[in-house]
């Protein structure tokens, strides 16, 4: 894995706004069935991860992916790529991971949310999770081809024990801690793939943060027993993997909503550097937690480490300033030391395939002054 060695290195968390044709022809596939139409699709994906590369690269960025492109969101993806689940539409499930915010807020969770009043379709697991591997070697094989001849380091994502199968109503294993960990054998077979085609693998873990307020209210005790046990599930997925090959994203919730009720960071700082990664992804850029940069005067950054905050956020439309994200990380860098520093993005531009936190220009606008904030932070910090 790369290092700040000479300069402030800039990455992002992964998930970008999909080509609208691209998800035309998805849709096409899916309603006609036909192996032409299927194809068509594998080729369009493809096409579209060769330039979201090539883009990220001339703009600019270090540490590079694919967007996402191949996945239908950021967790729920993983339902697609494992048997044992059923979908049920006519049961709807409250979303619980929004803790609070829901009962103060309503009106404003109805203008950016309305789905979160209804609730969402239950998911059971039903029988035995069997991964199926076809998707992320063509996720590997489209990012390998499209790295090729680029001066970059290329990552992919995957998803969480915590974050996968989220509210799932476990009907087959005998108890949580067997549900748990039979996920957690699925995805270490994705995360061995990820690693084994060469490829740095970060681990998306938003709902460890988001079901903090909504099991502490029963009581910490029952949060911490909770997040603990998912923990050490995915520690026990990453075994065999390199520690220097691994990074761990944590975020608090990419909707819209006043986020009161966020867990704060210094209840989870534990949690995360348990977790066996070189780098840590953490939010720092959204106007709820970014004061939070005062967490790493109190709890050191383990020796060899790195830490990726976010330094411009997905929560706003507002282009931060060169200058602002420039003072952000030259902040981490006074604390933690520069060269254990790579300047990040708070969490993806697009949480599934069809929700879209900005207009693709924005995105890039935004990827654009994480650039050039780095490399005003860079000029200063190595003088």
């Amino acid at each position: 894995m790369k290092r700040s060695e000479d300069r402030i290195l800039t990455t992002h968390v992964g998930s970008m706004v999909r080509p609208h044709d691209m998800l035309e022809q998805e849709e096409k596939a899916k309603a006609s069935g036909k192996k032409e139409d299927r194809d068509a699709h594998e080729k369009l994906i493809a096409k579209y991860v060769d330039g979201v590369v090539k883009k990220q690269a001339e703009t600019g960025i270090d540490i590079v992916n694919d967007g996402e492109y191949g996945k239908s969101s950021w967790a729920a993806y993983i339902v697609e790529r494992v048997a044992g689940f059923d979908v049920r539409t006519d049961n709807l499930v409250p979303l619980v991971w929004l803790g609070r915010d829901l009962e103060r807020f309503p009106e404003q969770i109805e203008m950016d949310l309305p789905e979160a009043r209804k609730g969402r379709p239950q998911m059971a697991c039903v029988g035995p999770i069997v991964y199926n591997d076809q998707y992320v070697k063509r996720d590997c094989r489209n990012l390998a081809n499209s790295i090729k001849g680029l001066e970059v380091e290329g990552f992919i994502t995957s998803v969480a024990p915590a974050s996968a199968g989220l509210m799932t109503k476990n009907e087959h294993y005998k108890t949580e801690e067997e549900f748990v960990y039979a996920m957690a054998d699925a995805l270490a077979q994705e995360y061995r793939a990820i690693h084994e085609a060469g490829f740095i693998l970060q681990v998306d873990d938003a709902v460890l943060a988001n079901m903090y307020d909504y099991l502490t209210q029963q009581s910490p005790e029952t949060y911490r027993k909770w997040a603990e046990l998912r923990i050490e599930a995915l520690i026990y997925a990453l075994k065999g993997i390199p520690e220097d090959r691994v990074r761990y994203h944590l975020c608090f919730g990419s909707w819209h909503v006043p986020h009161t009720t966020d867990a704060p960071l210094e209840a989870l700082v534990d949690l995360v550097l348990r977790v066996p990664a070189r780098a840590y992804s953490i939010e720092a850029a959204n106007p709820r937690h970014e004061h939070e940069w005062r967490v790493w005067e109190e709890t050191k950054l383990p020796e060899g480490k790195i830490l990726i905050p976010g330094v411009v956020t997905h929560h706003t439309v507002t282009v931060e300033h060169p200058r602002v994200v420039a003072d952000r990380i030259i902040r981490f860098a006074n604390i933690v030391g520069k060269e254990n520093v790579i300047a990040g993005t708070d969490c993806g531009f697009s949480q599934s395939k069809v929700i879209e936190r900005v207009h693709p220009k924005t995105m890039w606008a935004k990827f654009a002054t994480l650039v050039e904030g780095a490399k005003l932070a860079s000029q200063e910090l190595w003088v």
